[in-house]
């Protein structure tokens, strides 16, 4: 069984809101699930599979900058911050931290609910307690 996580954090890395879909799924749909609920912020800061014109459109209506690249398929290149887009390193730190978790890196649980359930857990703990 394979799944992706999708996050949201804040400016210091600390988890928000997380989805999960399916690991063959595109990262659109989890876009798709999360962008009604983003908090405010000045910036959203991504990788290459959030690349999406409807997901740029919509931050924009939200009043969020995206710092996004493009993918290399695109026939034009988006411009984007790359100094600001170098502080996604926090969005991945957030990630290594949660697999410090042995259940969490292992995937003991088969369950997506319990697996997402125990992923909750131990964001919790290392980064709000």
């Amino acid at each position: 069984m394979n799944t992706k996580l999708h996050a949201v954090t804040d400016t210091t890395g600390r988890p928000i809101r997380f989805f999960m879909t399916a690991g063959q799924v595109s990262d659109y749909t989890g876009a798709r699930a999360l962008v009604s609920s983003f908090p405010a912020a000045e910036w959203l800061l991504g990788d290459r599979g959030y690349d999406a014109d409807w997901f740029r459109e919509a931050l924009v209506e939200m009043g969020i900058k995206p710092c996004i690249p493009g993918r290399k398929s695109r026939e034009k290149p988006i411009k984007y911050d790359k100094r600001r887009y170098k502080r996604r390193n926090r969005i991945e730190i957030m990630f290594g931290r949660l697999k410090d978790w042995r259940r969490v890196a292992t995937r003991y649980d088969r369950c997506p609910k319990v697996f997402l359930s125990a992923i909750a857990l131990a964001a919790t703990v290392i980064f709000w307690l």
